[in-house]
């Protein structure tokens, strides 16, 4: 056998017994690899060692030298599996077994938003009361968000830094949009396709510039509510309101109104809630004033109603003792776990 010949052979050997050594998965298929290349009366490595003597005598030492590698290359091959998989078994003696008697692991389940469970409460309220619940989209133009409202151009209320205005761009050009500042946008988008009566409640995200602090977010949520009917008068926007506090407060909840001032309720007032301590502002509220009825095409001499938009972070602040509107916001798994 020539030199050439011999260190194909123990080439051939060593890639057979690595790949055989790596893919050894437990201690049988260990052994029985072992016995096939190691093995000292039958091994693969024995049969090779006998050719040696068939090599020229020339050639022998450096046959030799390679065969001795080749032998050193498999026992490490030998030894590094035997220890990963005693290692495997040491560690995880029965990992593949399924035992139906162990406890098993608690699996942790999200919750929903304190915001979340404050506005499907009150939805809930609402609808014993009546109200079905409407929507409209948070991308507004400045008719639905100011004009039907009865808020002309020059009020201050459209102050650019009061608003989030958008440009967007159209085929006729860029068009003027804006983040809706209140959820009575959509008491107008209702009326318009609605003929009275009207018992409706929209809840959802309005934005404004605010600096955030303890009590101001630029992105909080709203109420609001919106009766249309014949004889509507401001004692059933009272009555509704301190139905709507008891049922979501307590029975010990009391209501006030203060003269205010909006541009789309005449007589207009604050409402301010009495719970346990004192008093605290929740919203305004009001009669629908007559431009905004003949905006979307109801007759003021035919129909009347009340609309009111309350701050659903200040109930659930309220509810819950929270101190600072932040909270709601900062994804803090601690704070939220608590509801």
């Amino acid at each position: 056998m020539g030199l050439a010949q011999f260190f194909q052979e123990l080439d051939r050997l060593a890639a057979d017994s690595l790949e055989a050594f790596s893919r050894a998965q437990d201690v049988a298929t260990l052994e029985s690899g072992r016995v096939e290349f190691l093995g000292a009366k039958s091994g693969r490595l024995k049969d090779v060692q006998k050719q040696l003597g068939g090599v020229p005598p020339d050639e022998r030492p450096a046959a030799g030298k390679r065969f001795n590698e080749v032998k050193q290359q498999i026992q490490s091959a030998f030894d590094s599996a035997r220890d990963r998989i005693h290692a495997g078994v040491t560690q995880v003696p029965q990992a593949h077994v399924f035992d139906p008697t162990e406890p098993g692991r608690r699996q942790r389940i999200g919750r929903r938003h304190p915001i979340t469970q404050t506005i499907e409460e009150l939805k809930d309220i609402m609808g014993r009361l009546g109200f079905a619940v409407a929507d409209g989209p948070e991308i507004e133009d400045e008719w639905h968000n100011f004009e039907a409202l009865n808020i002309p151009r020059q009020h201050p209320a459209r102050d650019p830094l009061e608003n989030f205005y958008l440009s967007v761009a159209g085929a006729t050009g860029n068009t003027v949009r804006l983040l809706r500042s209140q959820t009575s946008t959509v008491q107008i988008r209702v009326m318009e396709r609605t003929p009275p009566p009207i018992r409706i409640i929209s809840l959802g995200r309005v934005y404004r510039p605010d600096t955030a602090d303890a009590t101001h977010y630029p992105m909080f949520h709203q109420m609001e509510g919106l009766l249309i009917d014949r004889q509507v008068t401001m004692a059933d926007l009272k009555s509704v309101l301190r139905m709507f506090a008891s049922s979501y407060l307590g029975t010990d909840v009391h209501i006030r109104f203060r003269p205010s001032f909006f541009p789309f309720t005449e007589p207009s007032v604050e409402v301010d809630f009495q719970w346990n301590d004192g008093w605290t502002e929740f919203g305004g509220a009001g009669m629908v004033d007559p431009h905004v009825l003949q905006s979307v095409g109801y007759d003021p001499e035919e129909v009347t109603g009340f609309a009111f938009g309350l701050g659903i972070e200040r109930l659930c602040m309220r509810r819950h003792g929270i101190t600072d509107i932040r909270e709601f916001y900062k994804n803090d798994v601690r704070f939220l776990e608590q509801f």
